[in-house]
């Protein structure tokens, strides 16, 4: 299986921080990957570099081979956070349109294999039913949607969704979820999935990429969210509690745990 994604010790320092302290890791093509930690941890920071909109200090990322500037074309991306449209006239179906050709913001003239891509997206994310509705009217959850729709733009091989679950509600979250699943499958695209909680995608991931002070560990669920492994890499004691099927990770001094802390991250 070939490799989607190589990240080889890569160091970022911004403002004199070191933010990012050296992570390795290896994702093969067509792997769903969640990607977690506390706030701070450098979550967003990666994400940029991946997307090569911020350099390394050290090391190297290669996505399928390329560099990331050179590898876009490939890479489809959802944002975190709203799209600042929210009081917009247009139509879902016209937020697509306006970036269906990877160019900056504005309505193109759309030619019918423009419009054939947009139709293959809006039904891919599930959002076709509603597509001509203004996007202000459209609830957060069909928003979610619509941007999913623009980061399938293209047939991208790696997704990149950096927290698509904030904001929704757990009904939400699992449509969400499982639609992605579907995408995934139906493309074989590879998925980077950032998020705080960790527990609707259990059922999905193959792996897990877990960040903490500045460094990171890569590997199946078990052997990377349990007390030892994290206490690692926290350098801070940490227990791994497990209710039935979920998975709580607590700092056990203080006794705060992840998701309840995790709602204001800014890294």
């Amino acid at each position: 299986m070939s490799q989607a994604l190589t990240i080889s010790n890569l160091r970022v320092t911004l403002g004199g921080n070191e933010i990012l302290t050296g992570i390795d890791a290896t994702i093969a093509e067509g792997e769903f990957i969640g990607i977690f930690g506390p706030n701070g941890a450098g979550k967003t920071t990666l994400v940029r570099a991946i997307l090569g909109n911020l350099r390394p200090t050290t090391g190297s990322i290669s996505i399928f081979g390329e560099p990331p500037a050179q590898a876009a074309r490939r890479i489809g991306y959802m944002p975190q956070g709203n799209s600042g449209l929210e009081l917009t006239a247009l139509s879902a179906r016209a937020m697509v349109e306006a970036v269906c050709r990877g160019e900056k913001w504005g309505i193109p003239w759309t030619t019918p294999n423009d419009r054939r891509e947009v139709e293959r997206v809006l039904q891919l994310a599930g959002a076709a039913t509603y597509a001509d509705r203004p996007y202000s009217v459209l609830s957060g959850g069909e928003r979610q949607r619509v941007m999913l729709a623009q980061a399938l733009l293209g047939r991208p091989r790696l997704l990149v969704l950096d927290e698509p679950l904030a904001s929704l509600d757990p009904k939400n979250q699992s449509l969400l979820i499982e639609c992605i699943a579907e995408i995934k499958r139906q493309t074989r695209a590879t998925v980077l999935f950032v998020a705080h909680d960790m527990n609707p995608l259990l059922h999905v991931m193959d792996r897990v990429l877990y960040m903490a002070g500045g460094g990171a560990v890569l590997g199946p669920l078990d052997e990377v969210v349990n007390s030892e492994s994290l206490t690692q890499l926290y350098r801070f004691p940490i227990e791994v509690v497990r209710a039935g099927p979920r998975v709580f990770v607590v700092a056990t001094e203080g006794n705060v745990t992840e998701s309840e802390c995790a709602h204001h991250d800014h890294d």
